[in-house]
């Protein structure tokens, strides 16, 4: 018999750990299966609901017991994975792509570095998403708004930043956004 592709495999998989992941409170972002001759590496990559509120990421003492929770679960299905295997769980940490709306929507107000298919390059900050499309504003010394659809973008990534965004660019995104550095008591 001839084992699933990887394709094939990553589905039964995420069918499999579905009711454990979320049973824990998070929901499967991605599960990525390489193969090696008769080895694999499955990994499971777990995050908050988007409905929860919570944008603290998952601690590790959530991930140590995803992972124990998901290897006993395989252990108990070792059919579906022919030979040995190699099981990682983990966030989907700072370097993801932004691939869905809902992470568009998360990362609303941090700064992404974005592609447009047809090649341009744009530095901008997140604003609203919605279902087929976000606002962004386009970085540089007068902030642009400017409304991409999804379609449009061929790689988009979140960028580390180092200091408090500009307050021009935020202020194009949320204009009712207090300004956290303004230290001025109105009314007094």
């Amino acid at each position: 018999m001839r084992s699933p592709g990887p394709d094939q495999l990553g589905g039964a998989l995420r069918d499999l750990l579905e009711p454990v992941v979320s049973g824990a409170g998070f929901e499967i972002d991605d599960i990525d299966v390489r193969t090696a001759g008769r080895r694999h590496a499955v990994k499971v990559v777990v995050d908050r609901p988007e409905s929860d509120g919570d944008d603290d990421g998952v601690g590790l003492d959530a991930i140590a017991g995803l992972s124990r929770a998901a290897a006993e679960t395989l252990d108990a299905h070792e059919h579906l994975i022919e030979g040995s295997y190699t099981l990682e769980v983990t966030s989907p940490g700072v370097d993801r792509p932004l691939t869905r709306p809902r992470h568009w929507r998360r990362a609303r107000l941090r700064l992404a570095a974005i592609r447009l298919r047809g090649g341009e390059e744009i530095e901008a900050r997140i604003g609203t998403a919605g279902e087929n499309g976000v606002q962004v504003a386009v970085t540089g010394k007068k902030p642009a708004l400017r409304e991409l659809t999804y379609a449009e973008v061929e790689h988009a990534q979140v960028q580390v930043e180092f200091r408090p965004p500009p307050k021009a660019e935020v202020a194009l995104l949320d204009p009712t956004r207090p300004d956290p550095t303004d230290t001025s008591e109105e009314g007094s």
